[in-house]
């Protein structure tokens, strides 16, 4: 090895050794070598695999946060057709009864009347059964009461006395 000595100022009195110097920079540089090569490099590779695999799991992340997003946004929308839906079979299932409604309120109105009028002929017929056996009652007594006036020549006296009786027999008759 080769020394010299180098005097860096005049009166310091400090002189270098650059053998010493090249030395330690050449064992300096193969340890920089060596590390880079064996130390550095994996720490490098680790690194590196380290950043891809994060970069991975925020992409991952970023992909299964925007399909959660689509999928709420999807389940959204079903929630809303969904009450749509059941709106529509509400106001289907209202208009279904007040038809229903209106329907049997027809049907009992209809039956209603057919029983009035089936009630109001019953009543004419059976008026007119009353006036025909009203009208053979009077027919009958009037043909009793001529028989007797022709059998008894009558005076005014018996003669009411004959309509007052005759009165009496139609009224308990009844």
């Amino acid at each position: 090895m080769v020394t010299s000595n180098l005097v860096v100022g005049a009166g310091a009195g400090l002189t270098l050794n650059t053998g010493d110097i090249l030395f330690q920079l050449v064992i300096f540089l193969i340890l920089l070598a060596l590390l880079r090569k064996y130390a550095l490099g994996p720490v490098m590779g680790i690194m590196k695999q380290r950043e891809e695999h994060i970069a991975s799991e925020i992409n991952a992340s970023e992909a299964k946060h925007a399909e959660a997003k689509k999928l709420a946004d999807e389940q959204r929308e079903l929630l809303k057709q969904a009450r749509t839906e059941a709106q529509s079979l509400v106001e289907s299932a209202k208009k279904l009864g007040e038809k229903q409604k209106e329907d049997i309120i027809l049907v009992a109105r209809s039956e209603a009347e057919r029983i009035k009028q089936s009630a109001l002929k019953e009543i004419a017929t059976e008026k007119e059964q009353a006036i025909t056996a009203l009208r053979e009652q009077v027919a009958s007594l009037s043909i009793l009461i001529a028989t007797k006036v022709i059998e008894k020549e009558l005076n005014e006296k018996e003669q009411e006395k004959l309509i007052h009786d005759y009165i009496k027999e139609v009224g308990e008759g009844r």
